[in-house]
């Protein structure tokens, strides 16, 4: 599109856009975190007294496997959507194909080095946990496929198609789960197997998954290759670029998102590794007591704050071609529009849904993990810790479209000071929600100075975000409230203690929370004010005019 910026249509096309890959990206990621963490409900009575154990086994496979895949991704697939992006809209189709292609064959080299160091480097990463190691090993099957999955879904994004992506993400899940109950229900029901046995199955149906999602995204390439094709045969073609230079450039583009996309999973780590040893000098506690204590909040409470989390991983995602794009157009009235845009956009969104979480902790706890009056609380505490996460994800997305790559490593690092040197006394101070407590300042301590460089840098609308920004924030107040005294009334009627019960609390409250959330936005048109669009037919429907 080569709109004047005069006309102000290419901002309408950019906040369209925005609105509608977040939308995609969103849905994709909800249903397929939602889906990610359903699994575990069964399991209490599957695994009976083996169930924290095998939780705990997953969720430290997971974590060591999530920062494998940020690296043996190389964070190729946002720095590729990021370059497609930025040549696309110079009109030179034809080297963002060339990009894709040599793009494909180094992700194949590279899942195949990381799924090999994984193997090799089982023993030691178990820390002499003998269960894990055949946890990691079966992790390394899905290491060979994710590259490639994750590239075509930078291909995609690049294009503005979050679509795809969605898509084969949800599709990803859906194998995994499904894969996972079975092997899960036969090993534990069926052949009354070891738990080792079954979670080691669990994790290898991330291989099935991936497979699945790589067939979906392989089957819509062909279908969209005659429209790829007619691109590149109308492309300027004007510039010449070697290959050499290509992936020079898309290296050197990706050292930061190695960084940046697996920082959360590196403070994670982090905890891993020095919980136990840092609880053992202030408690009395087996190394069996200290790890399900680490379950509560590493394993446990992330799942579901994962959810939230993915709300602002979709946007994050969706501005990253859209910021690039701005700034080939050096259009700064549309930068400092649409970087007001995102912040406004991700607090609409993430506030309430972190908000509701916490509201919603009791029977949401009890329903995937069973009652547990501390799970609950480090979960609503966890909810809250989630925006900082967010935030900082969002932010520094922004600076990457940018191209602001060196700030955004260079804050994350202070965050990671702030993360290391805080660790130790708070878990003397606040025991197993220290941890939380430092993850947390260590991201409010990123996302502050990525705000600041943002407002010193391109002068984004500081008072128009803070003015809607204090509307979110009150009526995600007042969500709360109504949401936590709707759970607290229920629970006059049902059993807290119940599972089956909690379902019904949670559909209720949630239900109420929301509906007092889109009646205030939309009253108010804020609503309108944020998501740019004209919400007069919703509040029709819902008798608001």
């Amino acid at each position: 599109m080569t709109n004047s910026p005069e006309t102000g249509t290419t901002d309408t096309s950019s906040q369209s856009k925005m609105l509608r890959g977040s939308a995609w990206m969103t849905a994709g990621s909800i249903f397929s975190r939602i889906l990610g963490a359903v699994y575990v409900i069964p399991w209490p009575i599957w695994f009976g007294v083996n169930f924290i154990a095998a939780n705990n086994l997953f969720g430290r496979g997971y974590q060591i496997y999530s920062v494998l895949i940020v690296v043996s991704t190389a964070g190729i697939p946002g720095a590729l959507s990021k370059q497609i992006a930025h040549y696309n809209e110079m009109n030179e189709y034809g080297i963002g194909k060339k990009l894709f292609e040599k793009s494909l064959i180094l992700m194949l080299v590279m899942g195949i080095l990381s799924a090999g160091a994984l193997y090799l480097l089982s023993p030691v990463l178990s820390q002499g946990d003998a269960r894990m190691i055949p946890v990691f090993h079966s992790l390394c099957w899905p290491l060979l496929i994710i590259p490639l999955l994750s590239i075509m879904r930078g291909f995609f994004q690049g294009y503005a198609e979050m679509a795809p992506s969605a898509i084969s993400q949800f599709v990803e899940q859906v194998a995994r789960v499904a894969y996972m109950t079975i092997t899960v229900f036969m090993i534990t029901q069926v052949a009354k197997g070891s738990y080792v046995t079954a979670v080691t199955q669990a994790t290898f149906a991330a291989f099935i998954g991936a497979i699945a999602g790589l067939l979906l995204l392989v089957w819509h390439y062909l279908r969209q290759r005659p429209k790829l094709e007619k691109l590149i045969e109308n492309s300027n073609n004007a510039i010449e670029v070697s290959t050499t230079d290509l992936l020079k450039g898309i290296i050197k583009q990706s050292i930061p998102f190695i960084v940046i996309d697996a920082s959360i999973n590196l403070v994670y780590i982090i905890d891993q590794f020095s919980f136990n040893r840092m609880m053992s000098d202030f408690v009395i506690a087996s190394d069996h007591q200290l790890w399900n204590m680490y379950t509560l909040f590493a394993v446990n409470a992330n799942k579901l704050i994962s959810i939230t989390v993915s709300l602002a991983a979709a946007m994050a995602v969706t501005a990253i071609p859209l910021m690039s794009a701005a700034h080939v157009r050096g259009n700064q009235k549309e930068l400092k529009r649409q970087i007001g845009s995102t912040i406004q956009l991700f607090s609409f969104v993430m506030l309430p849904a972190a908000c509701g979480m916490a509201a919603v902790a009791g029977p949401l706890y009890t329903l995937f993990y069973g009652y547990d009056a501390l799970g609950v609380n480090v979960l609503q505490y966890s909810s809250y810790i989630s925006i900082l996460l967010g935030l900082f994800t969002v932010l520094g997305a922004i600076l990457q479209g940018l191209y602001q790559n060196r700030t955004a490593l260079f804050y994350l690092m202070i965050g990671f000071i702030v993360k290391i040197v805080a660790q130790y006394p708070a878990i003397y101070f606040f025991r197993v929600y220290g941890p939380l407590t430092s993850t947390g300042l260590a991201f409010a301590t990123s996302s502050i100075l990525m705000l600041m460089a943002l407002r010193r840098n391109y002068h984004f609308d500081v008072l128009q975000t803070i003015r809607r920004l204090a509307g979110v924030l009150i009526f995600s107040g007042i969500m709360y409230i109504v949401t936590a005294g709707a759970v607290k009334l229920l629970y006059l009627v049902f059993n807290p203690y119940s599972r089956l019960q909690s379902v019904l609390v949670l559909v209720i409250s949630v239900g109420i929370g929301a509906g007092v959330y889109a009646a205030l936005a939309l009253k108010t048109r804020l609503a309108d004010f944020v998501l740019g669009t004209n919400m007069d037919r919703f509040r029709r429907k819902l008798k608001l005019k």
